[in-house]
């Protein structure tokens, strides 16, 4: 790479002609990645937000969740991901995403999660690669706008086949892979094999995202040398920072001055976009989220109260009184 990786992040990609800002990506994170915080993501400076994972044939059938999961937010390009392991549904949730007014559509074929794979969707695609062409094939023959696959490295280390899968998505129209350096057997432990992805760039020539326990911009650097990829996508390291994908793009530091503020605001517009009942519950993983991550004490019975509390005015007082101590401690 001529220029740094600091350099090459910030600059734009085009991903079959659908042109995004930068090169880091928020990741899909199914119970993550709603309205609320990819709008928050992308006013950081992500160069790309992806949509939860949408279940095509829900999406199909009219389900409420799923029209939920499929709106876009304040964002120059709105990217959703559709899941499913049914040609006919999958093809269907497409046109729908599109009519919608999504501008990319993600396939899933990374989620290792057993009610996904127990189903026969997400990673398990890479054990029937045949099936999952089809799948890929009907996608992109279903729209007119740029169909993307987001893989593992392969199901087991046994069957590392993600070189050959993102060949033949190229093949059939795919303008862009990601790949989580992990196998689906390996879940979330041990260390991203970064440099496994160099395989799959060496196989394609459209755009290959790399994924996998990136948390900052050193971390991005060290993924694109050791992978040779065109872009990086960062997810568990935004739990309780939605900025973080926005500060590896710009290599600056750019937490929210008032964070106590910043997380009510966040609250609040769980609140507008669930109601008030199942906002209440969804926000629940967030808040924890804030006060791992940003709050060095926080009593016992103070945090019950705030991760069991229905009246979110009682939640919001106790976090803004939370964050304030925390400040006054940090001046003293």
């Amino acid at each position: 790479m001529c220029i740094s990786a600091a350099d090459f992040l910030s600059t734009p990609l085009s991903v079959g002609g659908v042109a995004i800002r930068n090169r880091v990506f928020l990741a899909p994170m199914s119970g993550v990645t709603d309205l609320a915080f990819r709008a928050r993501a992308y006013e950081h400076g992500a160069g790309l937000v992806v949509s939860e994972m949408v279940a095509s044939g829900e999406l199909a059938r009219g389900k409420a969740e799923s029209a939920r999961r499929l709106r876009r937010p304040d964002v120059d390009v709105h990217m959703v991901q559709l899941a499913g392991r049914e040609a006919h549904w999958m093809a269907e949730g497409a046109r729908i995403a599109e009519a919608q007014g999504a501008d990319i559509i993600d396939i899933n074929m990374g989620c290792p999660a057993k009610k996904v794979t127990g189903g026969y969707s997400g990673s398990a695609l890479m054990r029937e690669p045949a099936h999952a062409l089809s799948l890929i094939e009907a996608v992109v023959g279903a729209v007119q706008i740029p169909v993307t696959v987001k893989m593992r490295l392969g199901w087991d280390e046994n069957t590392l086949n993600a070189p050959e899968i993102a060949k033949r998505a190229e093949d059939a129209g795919v303008a862009m892979v990601t790949v989580h350096g992990r196998t689906r057997c390996q879940f979330y432990k041990g260390k991203a094999d970064w440099a496994a992805i160099s395989d799959v760039k060496n196989a394609v020539r459209i755009p290959v995202v790399a994924n996998g326990d990136v948390t900052s911009a050193d971390d991005a650097a060290g993924l694109l040398e050791a992978s040779g990829a065109d872009a990086v996508m960062v997810g568990r390291a935004h739990y309780g920072a939605p900025w973080i994908a926005g500060v590896v793009a710009s290599n600056t530091q750019r937490r929210p001055d008032n964070l106590a503020d910043y997380v009510i605001d966040h609250y609040q517009a769980m609140l507008a976009l669930y109601g008030t009942e199942h906002g209440t519950r969804h926000a629940r993983k967030h808040l924890g989220w804030y006060m791992d991550r940003h709050l060095t004490e926080v009593a016992p019975a103070t945090r019950k109260a705030i991760m069991t509390g229905t009246d979110h005015r009682d939640v919001s007082r106790l976090l803004q009184d939370l964050f304030r101590r925390q400040e006054d401690r940090l001046a003293a």
